[in-house]
């Protein structure tokens, strides 16, 4: 029928699902693209072009900080402490 108008629930899923596949379809081109421009022909050749070209994470061993809190509080308060120390590196 022509004049009944949308429910609010149907519009909701309707952009729900035109939303996933814009997602999923956008996400897929993007990482297949980058893929490709690699020349990649594995994951574990792959693996390897990322590592070269990406930055290398430090390993923290030993940690040079506190690694474990008590809760939310007390990791917040390390954080507030902590945040205007220079460290010396």
């Amino acid at each position: 029928m022509k004049g009944i108008p949308e429910t609010g629930a149907s519009l909701a899923i309707r952009a729900l699902g035109w939303g996933t596949l814009y997602a999923v379809t956008g996400c897929g081109l993007f990482f297949y693209g980058i893929w490709k421009l690699s020349g990649a022909t594995n994951a574990e050749e792959f693996r390897f072009k990322m590592g070269y070209l990406l930055p290398k994470i430090p390993k923290n061993d030993p940690p040079q900080s506190r690694t474990e809190f008590e809760g939310l509080t007390d990791l917040l308060t390390y954080i507030s402490e902590d945040w205007g120390r220079n460290k010396e590196v």
